[in-house]
């Protein structure tokens, strides 16, 4: 998955500029899959049909051009949402595409990723996904067990971090690396500067290693962590953009890093070897999570109300005009 995300960095450039040229406004998308990786069908609960024309069906939807048949697109808006659109439009994934599209009003509704920049940028509403259809792909650290038994401290600093990380805030935090261009110390020192995380002092002892993908994200993430590590007393080293998790993953088991920012569902289906055990709760996904990395002498801890997955948005004048917070406000009558 990763080089699918980073090669959308290449995307998220692009988007920029086309979205300056039409409309003014910037857009940066990273790419998509990660919350599909399980395969795992969503609920078939429908929605009861709303009295008279829905509000989705007078809108458009933009996405890549087989979400119609995916069971987290097009597909499972249907089935778990109850939601018929006027039209659906092919586009990209999560690109540069649905985002001009979006800021021009060829389309009302399109799918990007949930930490995607160009929703910040282009003050995108991002819709609540009420009814769970897609998988946890909720950020959680993944550690190795022999440094949380040596430091509970490091459990107590992290879960602290993951507890303040709203989706809201990693958006901003992929915007200013990305889109603002800052540096990604910078980045990580301002956030921690904001959640006063001086309250916390765990007293932390040795040297611990952060790791990261190649996945921009990711390395944001770690180094966040390394920083909060280090100013409670962790001599910390930093080795980042080390590959995908064809590499990662053994270089946690091996010691060559001890600490990694994940996502639940897409790390479980890597590590089981896509037995579809994901699922749309971040608990279960992430206790599943778990019981799979044990044998490998890893651990999770709590995982962040953030997430980087598929997520339905529409523009901020859309939002205010028919009052859209959930996706489920779509299925509300148009008038």
């Amino acid at each position: 998955m990763w080089n699918i995300r980073t090669a959308a960095l290449v995307a998220t450039l692009l988007a920029l500029l086309v979205s300056a040229c039409t409309s003014g406004g910037g857009g940066a998308s990273p790419s998509t899959a990660a919350s599909a990786a399980a395969g795992t069908s969503p609920s078939t609960a429908v929605s009861a049909a709303p009295s008279g024309p829905s509000i989705a069906s007078t809108l458009v939807l933009g996405g890549p051009p087989e979400c119609p048949q995916r069971p987290f697109c097009l597909l499972g808006l249907q089935e778990t949402y109850g939601l018929e659109f006027k039209e659906f439009v092919p586009l990209d994934t999560a690109g540069p595409l649905t985002i001009q599209a979006l800021t021009s009003g060829q389309i009302q509704v399109g799918m990007l990723l949930t930490s995607d920049p160009a929703i910040a940028t282009n003050d995108f509403v991002l819709l609540e996904d009420d009814k769970h259809l897609q998988l946890a792909d909720n950020i959680v650290p993944v550690v190795r067990k022999s440094i949380v038994d040596a430091n509970p401290g490091v459990a107590t600093v992290l879960n602290t971090v993951i507890s303040r990380l709203t989706q809201e805030q990693l958006t901003d935090l992929n915007k200013a690396v990305t889109v603002d261009l800052q540096s990604v110390p910078d980045v990580a020192s301002q956030w921690i500067a904001a959640q006063n995380f001086d309250s916390v002092s765990a007293g932390i002892q040795g040297k611990i290693i952060v790791g990261s993908t190649n996945f921009y994200e990711q390395e944001v993430l770690g180094e966040v962590f390394a920083q909060v590590l280090a100013s409670n007393g962790a001599t910390v080293e930093r080795k980042f953009q080390l590959g995908n998790r064809e590499i990662v993953f053994p270089a946690l088991e091996s010691g060559e890093i001890d600490v990694l920012s994940e996502y639940a569902a897409t790390a479980l289906e890597f590590v089981n070897g896509g037995a579809g055990q994901a699922t749309t709760d971040p608990k279960a996904t992430t206790e599943a999570l778990n019981v799979a990395l044990t044998p490998k002498g890893l651990v999770t801890l709590d995982y962040a109300e953030a997430t980087d997955q598929n997520g339905y948005v529409v523009t901020k004048t859309t939002a205010d005009q028919y009052g859209l917070v959930r996706i489920s406000d779509l299925a509300k009558p148009a008038s």
